[in-house]
């Protein structure tokens, strides 16, 4: 699979909130969003954890960019977002897993993101 096909099966447009940093009340501050080209998947998935905890997925999202453990995603776009508000304000769910694998013929990177 090369690139081009890649990207055309990543039809779908999210909002990804990234380089949270522990805000010291216990919430998080974010950087300013932007948009990334995705395939959102509602699925529950079991995954473990950094901590060894296994939890449920609430979705499976395929990626055109890396993203980070504790970002933040939302499907929808930058001119549906009201740009006060903050990603726990949206429909976003937090990142709790990441991968970032090349394809059979090290062509292209795939990455996956698990939502909870």
């Amino acid at each position: 699979m090369n690139n081009r096909v890649r990207k055309n099966l990543l039809r779908q447009t999210a909002v990804y909130w990234g380089s949270p940093v522990n805000d010291g009340y216990g919430g998080k501050t974010f950087a300013a969003p932007v948009e990334v080209q995705c395939r959102w998947m509602i699925k529950q998935e079991k995954i473990v954890l950094q901590n060894m905890e296994e939890v449920l997925s609430k979705a499976v999202v395929a990626l055109s960019d890396d993203v980070e453990v504790g970002g933040r995603l939302a499907l929808t776009d930058l001119d549906n977002l009201n740009s006060s508000q903050l990603p726990e304000d949206e429909e976003s769910y937090e990142i709790m897993k990441f991968s970032k694998n090349p394809d059979p013929k090290a062509n292209v990177f795939v990455r996956t993101a698990w939502l909870i």
